[in-house]
């Protein structure tokens, strides 16, 4: 009986500390929150001599920083100048923050959104003025936020704006239900599309229309292009590249920027934050860095300088940031240690042999794993400085010569840190003159609101899916027509095929042919599929990453050779890293490759709607044994290749005589 009795105190206690730390939970952030929420207004404009300013401030005079006709620099200094300790902290920080579905500023966490703060508590107590962007709604409702958010920074003392980031939102990848991100944005195909395409001039409008559409939402800094080589046909992030091959990378990451920044960054400008320096490709056995197993780069083939040259391209084209990978650069220094902890990476190297003077940011989480009320949900991937506290770890960044913490929001600590001396105020007003100057250097302290209305009209305009959508063809690269290969083969298709499909709208390929449920009542098979993957057992983050062996497991490709058997069969393979195929490439009729398209681009190249131009951004293996010869850090090195880089046809002019009526030349 007493041992009951004590069960039902024990829980009662236990109840009523729960009761208390919700009520404990809600009235921190109504306390927080009821400070700002009800006075959310623009500062007033004012009037000396004509010139009409901001008074960011509110001290009804014109200050230098309020001054636009007035050099970036000579308002940086000003504003600088003026600063509390705190808001120089406060600007060192890159944290994610929520989005309300219908506008609303944010009052409380968002898991969702691995936003794990009030949005009062992070601009109006921390002082941050950066911040990135995961899920969003409507382009309308995104608009109407980020004008909420802008006025909730001008309550602080000096109104400084805030910047808002993002990671790419224009690319497709049909095998992930849903987009994780969200957005109204023109559809392309991911970065190693755009290389494969060899387009450059579409690089830059793909870059411009990108760049429209983020600017028109409130999105300034682009947290791309990665600068990185796919050397490592294992590596899970080699889509967001542009191949393996130095010089092409060169190229389009020059293109890219110049698309988003302009010749030089302005008001109209989406700043580039590219990475991963000094290059994140070479990851060992492809396990990336994200995770602990993945912390290594290597380079057996001696030949870190290699996965240098697309950065110095972006350097040249004026990138404004810079963001360290989290991976070890193992033995190409004194210490092995990640990315933004190593001074001979940052300082050494990035700001004195290569002179960059632009804000270096980490990735994100490298200081502290992130979680909510003392509970860690992901691990912070400080590789190689495990041992160190979260202030030792801030410390070592900033003597490294980084400027700015991605992903976390320690402002607490960095304060400590000044305050004990361990870092000086020159290396804090340093950092905080480089991310002063870019805002000012975009217009954001002169408006930085957007047109709400305006908005929900750029983002997704009609001419910017259009362009995207031509953009998605001309990366399709075609490495099989036919059992001699020779360009002589079963592509283009005639309207009158019977068809049966896999993970092919069969509604949008009603328009080309006549759908079969049966395979048996077609005359042909179209399947898309998707280069494999180890599927891990990790957390959410590490479901998204497709790393491991680069070949079918022996039941989806015994399945997939059936269907080659009965039929005679076209598949497409989405290539989000390499693959390695030989089976499905002998026993096919046809063999397309895509990097990010919807059905109806596939379609017009399968029935000849558009003449396929597109070669390969990277060299597709013969066998996982030679993968595992190659080196990491060495490109097109497999041995053999099924497909070497640069691979792609055409069609022949013999095939298209007759069906020109079909052809859609761009």
């Amino acid at each position: 009986m007493r041992f009951l009795r004590f069960l039902l105190y024990l829980f009662i206690g236990i109840l009523g500390l729960i009761i208390l730390a919700v009520i404990g939970f809600n009235l921190y952030f109504w306390v927080i929150n009821s400070q700002a929420k009800s006075e959310l207004s623009e500062k007033q404009v004012l009037e000396v001599n004509g010139f009409k300013f901001r008074d960011l401030n509110g001290n009804g005079k014109l200050d230098i920083y309020e001054d636009s006709r007035q050099s970036a620099e000579t308002r940086t200094e000003d504003i600088l100048s003026q600063m509390t300790l705190e808001e120089k902290v406060g600007m060192m920080w890159h944290p994610p923050i929520g989005v309300g579905k219908d506008g609303e500023i944010l009052t409380k966490p968002s898991v969702m959104q691995f936003s794990f703060y009030s949005s009062y508590d992070l601009i109006l107590k921390r002082k941050i003025k950066h911040f990135n962007l995961f899920m969003i709604p409507d382009a309308r409702n995104l608009a109407l936020w980020y004008n909420n958010i802008q006025k909730l920074a001008e309550q602080d003392r000096l109104g400084i704006p805030v910047t808002i980031s993002s990671d790419p939102r224009h690319g497709i990848n049909n095998f992930i239900q849903g987009d994780l991100l969200g957005g109204d944005f023109s559809e392309w195909p991911e970065p190693i599309g755009l290389a494969a395409s060899r387009d450059s001039a579409l690089v830059v409008e793909f870059g411009k229309i990108a760049a429209d559409e983020l600017r028109a939402v409130g999105i300034r800094t682009a947290l791309h292009p990665m600068a990185d080589l796919a050397t490592e046909p294992r590596w899970a992030r080699i889509n967001g590249t542009f191949g393996e091959d130095a010089d092409l990378a060169a190229t389009m990451t020059t293109a890219y920027i110049y698309g988003f920044q302009g010749q030089k960054l302005g008001a109209n400008s989406v700043a580039c934050m590219t990475k991963h320096w000094p290059g994140g490709g070479p990851q060992d056995d492809g396990w990336d860095a994200h995770f602990r197993y993945g912390s290594d780069q290597v380079y057996p083939g001696n030949n870190f300088d290699y996965h240098l040259n697309p950065f110095k391209a972006a350097l040249e084209a004026g990138t404004a940031m810079i963001m360290p990978y989290y991976g070890i650069a193992m033995d190409q220094t004194s210490e092995n240690v990640g990315m933004s902890f190593n001074r001979e990476i940052i300082q050494d190297l990035l700001r004195d042999t290569y002179g960059f003077d632009g804000i270096v940011c980490t990735d994100w989480g490298i200081v502290k794993g992130f979680g909510m009320l003392g509970m860690e949900m992901f691990e912070g991937p400080g590789w190689g400085v495990e041992e160190l506290s979260v202030k030792e770890r801030i410390n070592k960044v900033i003597d490294a010569g980084v400027d700015q913490f991605g992903g976390n929001n320690n402002t607490g600590e960095l304060l400590e840190l000044i305050r004990e001396g361990r870092i000086t105020d020159a290396k804090i007003d340093e950092s905080v003159r480089r991310l002063m100057k870019v805002k000012f250097q975009m217009g954001l302290f002169d408006d930085p609101y957007v047109n709400v209305e305006l908005a929900a009209e750029t983002v997704g305009k009609e001419e910017y899916i259009k362009k995207g959508r031509y953009a998605q063809r001309k990366s399709i690269v075609l490495l099989k027509n036919g059992i001699k290969n020779d360009s002589s083969g079963i592509l283009p298709l005639t309207a009158g095929s019977k068809i049966y499909l896999e993970n092919i709208n069969k509604e949008v390929a009603g328009q080309y042919a006549m759908v079969e449920d049966s395979l048996n009542d077609a005359d042909l098979a179209i399947l898309r599929i998707q280069s494999p993957w180890e599927k891990r057992e990790g957390n959410f983050i590490e479901s998204m990453f497709h790393q491991g062996r680069l070949d079918f497991d022996e039941t989806e490709l015994l399945r997939i050779r059936r269907i080659m058997q009965q039929k005679p069969t076209v598949i497409c393979i989405y290539l989000d890293r390499a693959a390695v195929i030989p089976e499905i490439s002998e026993g096919s009729a046809a063999l397309l490759a895509d990097f990010g398209a919807n059905d109806d681009a596939v379609l017009d190249i399968v029935f000849g709607k558009f003449i396929p131009t597109a070669k390969l951004p990277f060299e597709l293996p013969s066998s996982m044994e030679s993968v595992l010869k190659q080196k990491e850090d060495v490109p097109y090195d497999s041995g053999d290749p099924l497909y070497p880089f640069g691979y792609g046809l055409s069609f022949s002019d013999d095939i298209l005589e007759g069906r020109s009526s079909l052809i859609i030349h761009h």
